[in-house]
């Protein structure tokens, strides 16, 4: 039954249909509303990437202050003595402990913090496991462990390996009270683009957290610098910057 509605004219009431009285969106309009929505969409995006973004460098951070936190309770369980370097032992080592003398800091550090040791870690020979919320990757670097090349030594946090110095102090044992730099200025680890658990500083990533990386000191505080800091206009190492002493014996 078709329905109709009154409409006084010149103070008379006529009717016509509802259907009359309905509006809708012309397609104008709704085109409008699309490109709206459309401008909106572009605006947020980036804000939430930039925020996405901040998240990881703030985890990774956390992560880098964890490591710190457990040098500084070693050192005070150990006598004053840094954890080693460790040995660049054969990437396809199957045991995934990387040092055969089992004394490294990839070995004695985790076994502070009471986590389980590297090689039980399912992402160092799986590239699908999950990797989130353990404290040996960095949440923002997407390279992960190459099974099928059984390059399965995956750090993402490096060690310094000038702390100690060059030469015949590599891999000995050292008091952090001998380190002859203030320990707020010596690199210790860092978001890494290579490989190996301990390498210089041309191994410092440049393109992590907004074209920067983390660091961890010795004192335990970490920080994030803009590639600036740490790599000159043409790529080589900054070793001139009073904040991040590499080598302390030189």
């Amino acid at each position: 039954m078709r329905r109709f509605a009154p409409m006084k004219v010149f103070g008379r009431y006529h009717f016509r249909p509802r259907a009359e009285m309905e509006d809708g969106f012309t397609l104008v309009e709704l085109l409008v509303v699309i490109a709206l929505l459309a401008v909106l969409a572009a605006m947020l995006l980036p804000a939430l990437r930039r925020a996405g973004a901040a998240a990881q460098t703030v985890q990774c951070l956390n992560h880098l202050k964890q490591w710190g936190l457990a040098t500084q309770i070693y050192v005070a369980e150990n006598n004053d003595y840094l954890p080693r370097e460790g040995v660049r032992a054969n990437p396809q080592a199957a045991s995934g402990d990387l040092d055969p003398t089992n004394q490294a800091w990839y070995i004695q550090l985790p076994q502070t913090l009471n986590l389980p040791p590297y090689r039980d870690m399912p992402w160092r020979t799986n590239p699908a496991a999950a990797v989130r919320g353990t404290l040996w990757l960095c949440p923002a670097n997407p390279r992960r462990c190459d099974a099928s090349a059984l390059k399965n030594n995956l750090f993402h946090y490096c060690l310094n390996d000038g702390f100690d110095g060059t030469g015949a102090r590599d891999h000995q044992d050292i008091k952090l009270a001998a380190i002859p730099a203030a320990p707020a200025s010596v690199v210790w680890l860092f978001d890494s683009k290579n490989l190996p658990a301990w390498g210089p500083a041309s191994y410092v990533h440049t393109n992590l957290h907004n074209r920067g990386a983390n660091l961890v000191f010795l004192d335990g505080h970490a920080k994030r610098y803009n590639v600036a800091a740490y790599r000159d206009a043409f790529g080589n190492p900054v070793t001139n910057n009073p904040e991040l002493v590499w080598d302390t014996f030189p």
